[in-house]
């Protein structure tokens, strides 16, 4: 497995903007992405990224369009959320995932394209 570490969570009001990072403990990967949950909820992706291409790929479960977007520091291993015009619906713990390396390239928006998870970071908006 790949060891996540994220950073970047925590309280803010709504309208605000607030960056996630996550660090990856190696660069031998397929994809990194961003998955949220909420109590009672399943976890849901919000965001990914192909690592060697820096391409970006979308899920339909969350409304990112205009407010989060990706960022990669290819040098220290980080992929980082940024996110904007929070509200309350965007309180959760964010889940950071990578896939390393596989033949054939595996991606995908679910769970079980990762095989790697971090600890998550929670970020909560107060209204």
């Amino acid at each position: 497995q790949v060891q996540l570490v994220e950073s970047g969570g925590g309280v803010v009001q709504a309208g605000d903007s607030l960056t996630l990072s996550c660090i990856a403990s190696e660069p031998a990967l397929d994809s990194m992405a961003w998955f949220r949950q909420s109590p009672g909820k399943e976890r849901e992706f919000v965001l990914g990224m192909l690592w060697k291409s820096e391409i970006p790929f979308y899920g339909t479960s969350v409304n990112t369009k205009g407010r989060f977007s990706l960022s990669k520091d290819g040098s220290r291993n980080t992929l980082s959320l940024r996110m904007s015009a929070l509200g309350s619906e965007d309180s959760a713990t964010y889940y950071c995932a990578a896939q390393r390396e596989s033949t054939p390239l595996k991606i995908g928006t679910t769970p079980s394209h990762f095989d790697s998870w971090g600890q998550g970071t929670q970020v909560t908006v107060a209204s």
